[in-house]
This record gives C-alpha cells, sequence and structure tokens, in this order.
C-alpha cells in the first residue's frame, strides 16, 4: 500500500514539474499532499518546521559565497584570463577548452564539498566562454553536469560527513579514500571528451594560432591570480585556519581584491555579481526546502525503510547485494537529495553491509559514488536544476546531455568493485 501511494505521488510530481510550476512549490506541494493524507503528522507544522531547518543550516551558508565568489569571476577578467591561461596548454588535447569544465570542477571540488556549489560556480565561469568560443552547448552542458558531481566525491565532502557521522567510521579515512576515486572520475570524464572530440572533429572550433613553449609559459601568467585564489581557499580549509563556509567568505574577498586590483571591479559588476548569487541561490534554497520537506513526507510513508529491509532480507551475495543497492539508490535519487538518501536509508544498510563483510570505508565511497548519479537524474537532480537555472534550457534535455556522464559513473563503480585498493590503499598507509 505505502508503494502504492508513494507511486501516485511520484506521479503527481511529475504533472506538476510538467506544468511549468516551480520546482520548489512542486516537490513542497507533493510532500504536504502525502503528509496531509496519509499520515497522522500535521502537515503545516512539518512544513514550517523542515523549511527553517534546511534554510538556516550553518553547512548551507557556504554555496551562497562560493555562487557570489562564481559571480565575481565571472564579470571580471578573472575568468577570461583564466581561459587565456589554459588554452595554450589544451591546444593539441581533442575537446580542448571543454577540458577546463572538467579541471576547474576537479579543483573546485576540493574548496566546496558541494556538487551544486561547484557545478554553479564553474558554470559561471566556463559556459558563456566556451559559448563564446563557438562549442557547442550539447557537450559543453553535459560534461559540466558530470564534472560538478565531484564536489561529493574529492574532499571535503559534505555527504562524507554524514556518511561518517551515521555509520561511525572515521572522516578522516573517508576523506582519504576519496581522492583516488575523485581523480579516476575525472580522467573518465577527460576521457570522455576526448572519444567525443575525436568522434566529431568539425563540431571542436579550430585553434586559432599555435604557440610555442615559450609562449605557453608566458600565457600561463594569466593563471597567477586564479592560482592565488584557490591556494587562499585550499590553504585556507587544509592548513586549519578555518572552515569550508568561512573559506568561502575569504575566497569573496580574494575575488574582490584581485578583480579590484585589476582595474575590472566597479560598482555595476560589483551590485550585477551579488544580485545574480542572490537569485541562483534563492532558487537552490527552494528547491532544497521542498526536497527537505518532500523527504520528511517520504520517511513517515516508510518507504525508503521498507525497501532497504526488503533488500537487506534477500540473503545476496556481495556483489548482487551491491548491484541491488546501486540500482536502489539510483531509484531512490530520482525524487530524494542526496544527503536525505543516506540519512534515512544507512541506520538499515549499515548492519547488511557488515554482516557481507564489505568494508564501510570503501562502501561509504561507493554510496558516495552512486549518490552523484542521482545529481544528473530527474526529476529531482540538483545539477539538473542548477543548469536549468543558468541555460534556460528544459530539464529533459539537460538530462540527456548529461547520460554519458552517468553511464562512465556506473563504470566507475564497477572499477571500484574490482580494484578496491582505489579507496582503500591510501587510507591504510596514512596515519589519520
Amino acid at each position: 500500500m505505502d508503494l502504492l501511494i508513494t507511486l501516485a505521488l511520484i506521479v503527481f510530481l511529475f504533472i506538476l514539474l510538467g506544468s511549468g510550476l516551480w520546482i520548489g512549490l512542486a516537490l513542497l506541494g507533493v510532500g504536504w499532499l502525502g503528509m496531509e493524507m496519509f499520515t497522522a503528522r500535521p502537515a503545516g507544522d512539518a512544513m514550517a518546521v523542515t523549511i527553517w531547518g534546511s534554510s538556516s543550516s550553518w553547512t548551507l551558508t557556504a554555496l551562497p559565497m562560493f555562487l557570489w565568489m562564481g559571480e565575481i569571476l565571472f564579470r571580471t577578467k578573472l575568468s577570461e584570463d583564466m581561459f587565456k591561461g589554459l588554452a595554450p596548454w589544451l591546444e593539441k588535447l581533442p575537446g580542448r577548452l571543454l577540458h577546463t569544465n572538467v579541471i576547474g570542477c576537479t579543483i573546485f571540488a576540493a574548496v566546496s564539498g558541494s556538487s551544486a556549489a561547484t557545478c554553479a560556480t564553474i558554470g559561471k565561469i566556463t559556459l558563456p566562454e566556451l559559448q563564446k568560443r563557438g562549442y557547442p552547448e550539447a557537450i559543453t552542458v553535459g560534461t559540466l553536469a558530470g564534472a560538478g558531481t565531484l564536489g561529493l566525491l574529492i574532499p571535503p565532502s559534505i555527504i562524507m560527513i554524514v556518511y561518517g557521522v551515521a555509520a561511525e567510521v572515521s572522516i578522516a579515512k573517508l576523506f582519504i579514500g576519496g581522492v583516488l576515486p575523485g581523480l579516476m572520475l575525472a580522467i573518465l570524464f577527460m576521457g570522455w571528451i576526448v572519444v567525443w572530440a575525436l568522434m566529431n572533429p568539425d563540431a571542436v572550433p579550430p585553434i586559432s594560432e599555435h604557440t610555442t613553449f615559450a609562449q605557453k609559459i608566458h600565457a600561463s601568467r594569466h593563471l597567477i591570480p586564479v592560482v592565488l585564489l584557490i591556494g587562499l581557499v585550499l590553504g585556507s580549509i587544509y592548513v586549519g585556519i578555518a572552515t569550508a563556509t568561512e573559506a568561502a567568505a575569504l575566497g569573496v574577498v580574494g575575488s574582490l581584491i584581485l578583480a579590484a586590483l585589476q582595474g575590472s571591479l566597479s560598482w555595476r559588476t560589483f551590485r550585477e555579481s551579488l544580485l545574480g548569487a542572490t537569485r541562483l541561490y534563492c532558487m537552490i534554497a527552494l528547491i532544497l526546502a521542498g526536497s527537505s520537506f518532500l523527504t520528511l513526507s517520504m520517511g513517515y510513508l516508510g518507504l525508503p525503510r521498507h525497501l532497504a529491509e526488503w533488500i537487506g532480507g534477500l540473503g545476496l551475495t556481495p556483489l548482487w547485494l551491491l548491484f541491488g543497492l546501486m540500482i536502489f539508490y539510483i531509484i531512490l535519487g530520482c525524487f530524494l537529495d542526496g544527503i536525505s538518501m543516506v540519512v534515512l536509508t544507512i541506520g538499515v544498510i549499515q548492519p547488511t553491509i557488515e554482516a557481507a563483510g564489505i568494508d564501510p570505508i570503501w562502501f561509504g565511497i561507493f554510496l558516495v559514488v552512486v549518490v552523484e548519479m542521482a545529481q544528473i537524474t530527474p526529476p529531482v537532480g540538483f545539477n539538473l536544476f542548477v543548469l536549468q537555472g543558468m541555460t534556460e534550457r528544459q530539464i529533459t534535455w539537460i538530462a540527456r546531455q548529461a547520460l554519458p556522464a552517468f553511464m562512465l559513473m556506473m563504470a566507475a563503480v564497477g572499477l571500484l568493485y574490482v580494484v578496491p585498493e582505489l579507496v582503500t590503499w591510501l587510507p591504510q598507509r596514512m596515519v589519520v
């Protein structure tokens, strides 16, 4: 009965989204309907508490700051300078500047800990520049959607902290274990770009001019401001003098200082960057509030718990258990956000994982990669929402462009199973 109710609510959600209603309001509406009609909990009270709780989270404070930093970079010469510095080094690599999506997300993922922040910040920098240079929008959006998910896997990662607390495993070891899988996934994304470029040579804009090694070194001076900014944010976190939220504030201040030194900061760019970040964050915050309330409603209906208990009772081998869990989390990710998926299910899944003899550190990274897939699966794929806000394209179109990235993540899960040392090697050799 619970399953039929949930399926009906999912169909209703698709109808609301198809009608053009704001995504956040659609999520809130479906959550309210499910709780009001099928549970004893007062829906209005639960909605108020959930929206306030999701909107007032201190961890969430980093998101608008990182978005503002991206807006500053987008509206000043810093983003253009980054392309000037990278372009000569990428001119002989198939796909050329498309790789800036992956490289940028890989670097920024080590700062934000959030998939949405990584996708939004790098997208604000790369999408306009790549469009201006004539790169096809489809592959540009597709690579950004996939690479943006690295914000969950490359430490520091908010979802790793949530899993570590829920499963009672070392968060430091989770962070260390995510480094090699994160780099592996970035290499897979870049490999996808290379293959696409070789198959579509006419779609990649021609090189305007060939550069010598000396010219490449000279052009690299344009990267100095961006490298300094990244060093400020990354260094403050890893040295231990700032949290991710405080580092985001340092990033904003650093962006403003660099833009002022370059002479590209004016009252107009300051105001537009602040308003742009505010608009984008309000969109994301409304979706997050709706997603949180829908998650609460689904929790009261009992769907995640029932599905998790059903999988745990099948008595599967480790391989088939992991395969079943991958399918389970992919389906669950179609209507729940990643953190909620972990919180609602790990208490039931964890004993099953331990009984099967699966390393909890390895399973944590496996879970993060699978949750990454949920970031680019409709209807509740956060990266799809972020890109929709920036490109004004339909969710379905963006999801189609992100499909190759989804398949690469599935391949990454297979590689992690075949070569578990990709996760366990570093944690075993480092004192944490």
